[in-house]
């Protein structure tokens, strides 16, 4: 099995649908459907069993997945080690964070980039899904978790406490909710994710159970714009609500657990001209921001 036949059948495994692979490898489903008859033809081996929830991989299938796993490590770290070589300041870095910092420090600090390294071109990627950096899905990624992958290099870049905000038009309307309350007879904005996975959830220690939800965002930035404007009550990094003009509700009050902000790339990749430079403006654009 060659590298171009593997891709394709890994992106099969990953992906169960011949669609969805073809959408990963940027070709047509048609093309994808032909390279797997054809891989199964050469090997003599069945690899997959078609089903109606798409394509399960037979118990040969699955020997081979293991080897060409090992394959695609081999193929990214040689990419990976070759690109960690190139001192040219030109090409493309492949930048992963979320919408909030994207807005507030990576898109400034691409802007500068662009003035002093115009060859250099940033794919920038913001959302909640964590981009793999081994897998090459990212040559760069900040964070606010930091990663335990021994091959990845992690710097702390911000360490903000979190608290409670809202506009100044909600506290004229509705007054600021009284300590010990849990939040009675106001409205609160909430990070989906959080109500999700915490049943007893609390803002600064508060526990919500007397309030109203009137919003659950799937995004940091969402949460802050709608605290801005006056939706309800929301928890937020320090920083960030007083970067938005916002109201600061409790000032002696945090969230037990800071909000980090984490620099990560692959070892492999840490001297690499391009990557540098982006690092480098990243970094800048944090001077200052860190709690």
């Amino acid at each position: 099995m060659n590298w171009d036949d593997a891709r394709v059948f890994l992106a099969v495994c990953r992906e169960s649908t011949l669609r969805g692979a073809a959408r990963v490898l940027c070709v047509d489903q048609a093309t994808v459907g032909r390279r797997i008859t054809a891989l199964e033809k050469s090997l003599s081996a069945k690899l997959f069993l078609r089903t109606s929830e798409g394509y399960a991989l037979t118990a040969v299938g699955e020997a081979a997945l293991q080897a060409v796993e090992k394959m695609e490590h081999s193929a990214l770290e040689l990419e990976r080690r070759i690109q960690g070589l190139d001192d040219r300041l030109t090409g493309l870095v492949r930048v992963s964070t979320t919408d909030s910092l994207a807005i507030d420090f990576l898109i400034p600090a691409i802007a500068r980039l662009h003035q002093r390294h115009p060859d250099v071109r940033v794919q920038l990627d913001a959302s909640t899904q964590i981009l793999s950096l081994s897998k090459r899905e990212a040559d760069i990624a900040v964070r606010n978790t930091r990663p335990d992958n021994p091959d990845l290099i992690a710097r702390r870049l911000a360490r903000w406490p979190v608290g409670l905000f809202a506009s100044q038009g909600y506290v004229d309307l509705h007054g600021i909710p009284e300590p010990g309350s849990a939040f009675e007879g106001h409205d609160l904005v909430v990070y989906q994710p959080y109500l999700q996975g915490n049943k007893d959830m609390t803002l600064v220690s508060e526990p919500i159970t007397r309030g109203r939800i009137v919003s659950s965002l799937s995004s940091g930035l969402l949460v802050r714009r709608s605290i801005a404007a006056g939706i309800g009550l929301g928890e937020i990094p320090v920083y960030m609500g007083e970067r938005d003009g916002l109201v600061r509700l409790w000032p002696e009050r945090t969230r037990p657990e800071p909000y980090g902000v984490w620099l990560v790339t692959h070892a492999d990749l840490r001297h690499t001209a391009r990557v540098r430079v982006m690092i480098d403006e990243i970094v800048s654009a944090f001077s200052g921001a860190d709690g």
